[in-house]
């Protein structure tokens, strides 16, 4: 809301959808605890297969799909479309633009708990992990961002494929804020696992046309549609909290003219950026010497988070792995 209030003094007014990756996944766990894929509810036997926007995926998970429809329905959540991601048992439920951010984030927080009933009215477990499997591609939370001014009209329009003079500021403010932003986005030691070449996940703050290996993305479609797809947010993210770093970002662009630098071709997934945190314990580091953030956030807001996170990671850090005994008993 703070952030939001700042947009207000400039009259403009964030569109926003959020999009979420997840993996329904067995009710069974194997015998270490890890997650495995479902069984196939048509064949019965262990999903293995890497297949993206299968329409014969949707088919087979029909029954699930027709239990989160009817819990969207009775929410009234705007889900817009469900999309069969690149491993077994991953999935993508879109939920439509909305004028009002905070709704955007409420949205997302009713989806999670709405995918999980589904999934366990249809046999499955869902989870937003951010990188449930070792070998296989992790989750995201995308967030699409347009500003419409106070006739309605969507600045970052020019009639062109890469957007306004005002949209590529916006670029350039989210790559300046991105690197103190990432416990935003990435806020357990799991969510940096995702960040790998050729996982689907940004790691670095490229912007480009239609790009998926770009962490900044401007899609194709309808002029008057164009906006921003911030794709380097994981499915475990708080919506809240991420989309809050996000507007910052792009209002810190807006007033300061930033310039992205030239769109990126072809993919720039195995170029990783330095700037931004790998790990759990240098996002923490970066968060401390947040300027940006900081001045769209309060200081007790940005304190809390960081130390609320320190805490858990150290917790974490004590719990001694299976593979600790398996190597060094």
């Amino acid at each position: 809301e703070r952030v939001l209030d700042r947009f207000g003094e400039l009259n403009l007014t964030p569109v926003c959808a959020l999009e979420l990756e997840f993996y329904l996944i067995d009710q069974k766990r194997t015998a270490d605890g890890s997650p495995q894929p479902p069984l196939d509810p048509r064949s019965g036997t262990r999903e293995k297969v890497a297949s993206v926007y299968g329409i014969d995926d949707l088919n087979r998970y029909e029954t699930f799909l027709a239990a989160l429809t009817e819990a969207a329905k009775t929410q009234n959540l705007p889900v817009s479309a469900a999309s069969k991601e690149y491993a077994p048992g991953q999935f993508e439920v879109n939920l439509k633009h909305q004028a009002d951010a905070r709704k955007a984030a409420d949205h997302a927080i009713f989806l999670k708990q709405i995918v999980r009933a589904a999934a366990r009215k249809a046999g499955f477990d869902a989870t937003f992990m951010a990188k449930p499997y070792e070998d296989r591609a992790g989750s995201g939370l995308h967030i699409h961002l347009s500003l419409v001014d106070g006739k309605g009209r969507n600045v970052f329009d020019d009639g062109s494929a890469t957007g306004s003079e005002l949209l590529r500021h916006a670029i350039g403010g989210l790559q300046s804020a991105m690197p103190e932003s990432m416990l935003f986005f990435a806020p357990n030691r799991n969510s940096y696992r995702r960040f790998q070449p050729d996982m689907f996940a940004p790691v670095n703050r490229h912007w480009g046309v239609n790009n998926r290996s770009a962490g900044l993305r401007i899609p194709v479609g309808p002029s008057e549609a164009r906006r921003i797809e911030h794709r380097v947010a994981g499915a475990d993210a708080n919506p809240y909290f991420a989309l809050a770093a996000v507007l910052a970002g792009v209002h810190h662009g807006l007033t300061r003219k930033l310039d992205p630098g030239a769109p990126a071709k072809g993919n720039v997934s195995r170029d990783p950026d330095l700037a931004l945190a790998s790990t759990i314990d240098n996002a923490i580091k970066a968060a401390e010497h947040a300027l940006t953030l900081a001045s769209y956030l309060s200081e007790e807001t940005l304190t809390l988070y960081r130390e609320t996170k320190r805490i858990e990671t150290q917790r974490l850090r004590k719990i001694i792995t299976a593979p600790e005994y398996d190597w060094y008993l």
